[in-house]
């Protein structure tokens, strides 16, 4: 990250931590913070369940910490890891295209909801460079029916309809929202079948796209619109059976690319922006491997970009335990509007978030914001929905168990926290825990059952006995 944006990571010693999130063994057993480090007066809670959704509870008082046992949760402040950037979701144009439709007075007050930084806060987000297959139409920003090496054709004009209001809109309540710039595909003449739908990338215009990309960075920087991350390419293993926007990128197609086209001219460019690479599924862990072998690729990479839908969270340890300088960040995942408890699964989000920030993530950005109620606008194959739903016709706006997951970590752990210890065995409850910049410390509890838990808490000399309710997010936040 730069640092005009947000601070440098503090490394400490890596620590391995499981898919499922559990502390290896290897950890010390005593696991007591100092008695300077124990907290005092009370704890602030607020939990999400059948009947509340982010409802306050009463507050908790300190005591004098319990015998280590079943059931107990020991945070050791002094042990930290990765700095977070922040949590967010995918300005697609499907997403944009559905938030303009919303009268003016609600969209504000969603986006208050939303973005600004007194209530959820939402500070990171993903912008599509061209179409995705979550977009009215497919396009890109050079549509030439020829070969257009000089990039005469370049344009955003389709942007500037409604996507630039919204991401405007979003960074006036957030000025310091970080967008994500991903392509699905480079225009259809840069590759062999001549579309964007599908196909792979010719190797004689990566030059040509790598200007692309300043091109995009320069316009957008032009509207008011930073970006401050790009990746080479979403999804670079599929062509999705070119039903969709989508290109292979073989591995050597993108080392070459990002070190010797990318890199180098966004060096120099008026709107530099940092790369991330792979930006697919977890068990392509291997590729990433293999590409940050490369001096030079590994010279000019930023951040590794992770999507959920295949393998497990632990793929990004493997990569952070071989490459600690490199930075890990969640770029893709969300609800599907066809399962039965899109509006209930909270705690599958809750945990499916903590696992993610337990192995390395700096930020946690899911798939788009908001949808219709049968995903649409779309061109692709999937069925996937938004954050929240806006019903096509009355305009009602539902959300999801995945918003109501969210709240809990963006509302309590903001850029610049740092995710810290927590150590505990406890069945069926997913645990994460981060320090914040104001010296306040968060802990987000998801219990995946369908029973009620008592769960001790351990800070120090200190301790504290929490009830859980069934299929629930619980969130502690203590000084």
């Amino acid at each position: 990250m730069r640092s005009e944006t947000v601070s440098e990571i503090h490394r400490r010693d890596f620590l391995k931590i499981s898919a499922a999130g559990a502390v290896a063994a290897s950890l010390p057993t005593a696991l007591h913070a100092l008695s300077s480090d124990s907290p005092a007066g009370s704890i602030t809670a607020v939990t999400t369940d059948a009947t509340r959704k982010y409802v306050k509870l009463a507050p908790i008082a300190w005591s004098k910490a319990p015998s280590a046992g079943a059931n107990t949760v020991t945070i050791n402040p002094s042990q930290q890891y990765q700095e977070v950037v922040g949590f967010g979701g995918a300005f697609t144009d499907a997403t944009c295209f559905t938030l303009n439709r919303l009268d003016t007075s609600v969209r504000t007050e969603l986006f208050r909801e939303w973005f600004d930084p007194k209530e959820m806060g939402l500070s990171i987000g993903r912008v599509c460079i061209g179409a995705s297959d979550y977009s009215v139409k497919a396009y890109s920003y050079a549509d030439s029916p020829q070969p257009d090496p000089e990039l005469k054709s370049f344009t955003i004009e389709h942007d500037r309809e409604y996507i630039l209001p919204i991401l405007k809109q979003a960074r006036a309540l957030n000025p310091n929202l970080w967008l994500l710039g991903s392509p699905w595909s480079p225009p259809g003449w840069m590759k062999f079948n001549n579309s964007m739908l599908g196909g792979s990338m010719r190797r004689k215009y990566l030059g040509t796209y790598a200007q692309y990309f300043e091109k995009f960075l320069d316009a957008y920087a032009a509207e008011g619109v930073r970006i401050n991350s790009v990746t080479s390419q979403n999804e670079v293993d599929t062509d999705q059976d070119g039903r969709m926007p989508a290109c292979i990128w073989p591995q050597e197609y993108e080392i070459e690319f990002v070190r010797d086209h990318l890199a180098p001219r966004l060096a120099k460019a008026a709107n530099p922006a940092d790369i991330w690479i792979l930006d697919h599924n977890y068990n392509l862990w291997g590729r990433v491997m293999g590409e940050l072998e490369d001096p030079g690729t590994r010279k000019v990479v930023k951040g590794v970009a992770w999507h959920g839908y295949v393998g497990s969270a632990d793929a990004m340890t493997r990569v952070k335990k071989a490459y600690p300088t490199m930075d890990m960040f969640w770029t893709e995942g969300g609800p599907d509007f066809e399962a039965p408890g899109y509006d209930v699964e909270w705690a599958k989000w809750g945990a499916q978030f903590t696992d993610i920030l337990r192995n390395w993530a700096r930020g946690i950005i899911i798939w788009n914001l908001a949808l219709d109620e049968v995903g649409n606008p779309n061109i692709g194959p999937f069925k996937c929905a938004g954050l929240v739903t806006v019903h096509s016709k009355t305009k009602e706006i539902t959300k999801s168990g995945q918003l109501y997951a969210m709240q809990h970590f963006a509302r309590n752990i903001r850029r610049g926290a740092h995710i810290v210890q927590s150590a505990g065995d406890l069945q069926g409850v997913a645990h994460v825990a981060a320090k914040n910049p104001d010296g306040s410390y968060s802990l987000v509890l998801t219990n995946t059952t369908k029973q009620a838990s008592k769960i001790n808490l351990v800070v120090g000399a200190s301790g504290a006995t929490i009830e859980l309710g069934p299929d629930s997010v619980t969130t502690l936040t203590w000084s």
